[in-house]
């Protein structure tokens, strides 16, 4: 017995002992039991603690159900001047709500406000039948589309995070969900953002207002703050994603099980303190000196090329950015036909050695394959010379 105790108390040492050394490596200590901190632009992570740990995400859960609305809206499935009818399972739905009542119609825009700003369990089921014709279905889309974006250790049960066996994700997964929602449709600030706002239920009773109120206090209370989503329940404790942005970094600060909403927001309030204090970015805005590269087989000699794009690179380590290389890699020639566009090389970034990334170099102009009137028509030029 003495043994077993020996062996318990060595372990419960040593794990305070890796997280006091983490926490003054670092600066700062999160009292929530699993957290991560990520750079939106790079996917990089800055903080990470127990962030693969599956838990419960409570209603961090309707970031997936905003990205599924947002592809519909995307593919033209639907539009935001669409009514949603509210049918008897949706408003049946508990927890956090604005109490839509059967058979009561809703714009999707509407319905984006209720669930963004309210986190409304009820709207998000009357969307998930809007787009699916049934929650059921909504789910399973869910499901593949975090299967698309990584997210193995991701299960979800229901569309709006009430508390379900099985229904778990994790620190890590919430952060891709959030950080492709955020990237992919950045005009979901608009919804995230909003502090309250007024709807209106028109029903057979008739008209009343009600009053959608942020769940999200980092709205107010920091001021870097974008969004995105809380959640909380007796399984999940409290939740939060939490986006950010400062001088052109962008972050996201995801959140689990923390003890109270108090200690929820102060935990991602400083993890996104220390990303900024962190990070530095480095961009390219030079323009690639004008270049030109042998064509093959083309009506012209050369192609004009540059770059696609400027790059970009978030520094976290404190590097010294005007020590960073730019390496051209092209061929000698490129065979035609070549279209305005087309890929030809790389730009490298070089830093001591090592690869930051990289950026393609295109064509800037078309290059039509030389055709046998086009040769003879050069042979007999070069006779006339």
């Amino acid at each position: 017995m003495k043994k077993v105790i020996s062996v318990l108390l060595s372990v419960l040492l040593f794990t305070l002992h890796v997280h006091t050394v983490y926490a003054e490596e670092t600066g700062i200590e999160i009292e929530a039991p699993s957290a991560i901190l990520v750079e939106t632009s790079t996917g990089k992570i800055i903080y990470e603690k127990n962030a693969t740990e599956r838990l419960a995400p409570a209603s961090v859960t309707k970031i997936m159900t905003m990205l599924l609305i947002f592809d519909a809206l995307e593919e033209g499935k639907i539009q935001l001047e669409d009514t949603v009818t509210v049918s008897e399972y949706a408003a049946s739905m508990g927890g956090s709500q604005v109490f839509l009542e059967v058979g009561e119609t809703q714009t999707v825009d509407t319905m984006l406000k209720c669930i963004a700003v309210a986190s409304a369990n009820d709207a998000c089921v009357a969307m998930a039948e809007h787009i699916c014709g049934s929650a059921d279905e909504f789910v399973n889309q869910m499901n593949e589309r975090a299967q698309g974006l990584g997210m193995a250790d991701t299960t979800f049960m229901n569309c709006n995070g009430l508390d379900e066996d099985g229904h778990l994700t994790t620190a890590s997964d919430i952060a891709k969900m959030s950080r492709e929602l955020i990237t992919k449709y950045p005009q979901v600030r608009d919804y995230v953002t909003i502090w309250m706002e007024d709807i209106t239920h028109t029903t057979r009773k008739g008209t009343s207002t009600f009053g959608l109120s942020n769940t999200n206090k980092l709205i107010r209370q920091y001021q870097y703050a974008t969004g995105l989503k809380t959640g909380s329940t007796s399984i999940a404790k409290f939740c939060v994603s939490a986006t950010a942005e400062k001088d052109g970094i962008e972050l996201i600060a995801v959140i689990l099980a923390a003890p109270d909403s108090k200690i929820r927001f102060q935990n991602a309030t400083e993890l996104l303190n220390y990303g900024f204090g962190k990070c530095s970015v480095y961009e390219d805005d030079k323009p690639l000196e004008e270049q030109m590269l042998a064509v093959e087989r083309g009506t012209e000699k050369e192609v004009k090329i540059g770059l696609e794009e400027n790059f970009r690179y978030v520094d976290t380590e404190g590097i010294d950015t005007k020590s960073i290389e730019r390496v051209l890699k092209i061929p000698e020639s490129q065979r035609a036909p070549i279209e305005k566009g087309d890929e030809v090389g790389t730009v490298q970034y070089l830093y001591d050695g090592t690869l930051l990334g990289e950026v393609p170099v295109v064509a800037k102009e078309n290059v039509d394959k030389m055709n046998f009137k086009y040769a003879l028509q050069n042979i007999v030029a070069g006779f006339l010379l």
